[in-house]
């Protein structure tokens, strides 16, 4: 059973908050557009995934703007309970989300729902499996990347995402240079993975790459 997180109040609807504009090229735009995807109910997402090595120069590219994921994937379901704070506000979003099945690795629709601090705790009495990040952003060539520095029995892994409003888009993005290998094919990679896998399997599978 999950152990009480001690979750406090927050906003439901934190695009409805005002945010300071952020001393970065992250501006207000991109930050009120990402906190809109956020808190949308049903949309298809368009997603690459690239494997960072710790060798690569990555933090000096990044913003000062950051969020953590505390994610809880339910056993024997295709649900992910997540919170998500953002490091510069303490601003937080409870969420339930859905993640359907899709014939491409690139694309995938995804529904969810804004949850209360109490059936947070509903949810989180299930059974599952967690996992936590934190996720830093990078504008390269107009593009906004995220880099996830994972944690716990994750230390060490680095992924780097992109999304875009369709396929074709999703296909022609290039890359930054410390995003070495794609790995939006692999499952091993996706978080419903992730939040299962032990230390040893993931050095086993970075091995690989190295």
């Amino acid at each position: 059973m999950g152990e009480n997180r001690g979750v406090k109040p927050l906003d439901v609807m934190p695009q409805l908050q005002p945010r300071k504009r952020p001393e970065s090229a992250l501006d207000l735009a991109q930050v009120v557009a990402m906190d809109i995807e956020e808190t949308k109910y049903t949309r298809v997402e368009y997603e690459r995934r690239f494997l960072i090595s710790p060798q690569e120069d990555w933090r000096s590219a990044v913003e000062p703007y950051s969020k953590t994921f505390e994610d809880k994937y339910l056993q024997d379901t295709r649900l992910r309970l997540r919170i998500l704070t953002d490091t510069d506000t303490g601003r937080r979003l409870i969420k339930l989300t859905k993640k359907f099945e899709s014939e491409s690795p690139y694309f995938q629709t995804i529904g969810r729902i804004l949850l209360s601090p109490q059936e947070y705790e509903l949810f989180d009495a299930l059974p599952g499996d967690r996992l936590r990040k934190t996720r830093h952003y990078h504008i390269d060539r107009g593009r906004v990347f995220s880099i996830d520095v994972f944690e716990g029995e994750l230390d060490g892994l680095l992924l780097c995402e992109t999304e875009a409003e369709g396929l074709e888009e999703l296909l022609s993005i290039q890359p930054p240079v410390y995003a070495m290998h794609e790995v939006t094919e692999d499952l091993f990679f996706t978080g419903g993975n992730l939040c299962r896998t032990t230390r040893a399997h993931l050095l086993q599978k970075l091995s690989k790459f190295a």
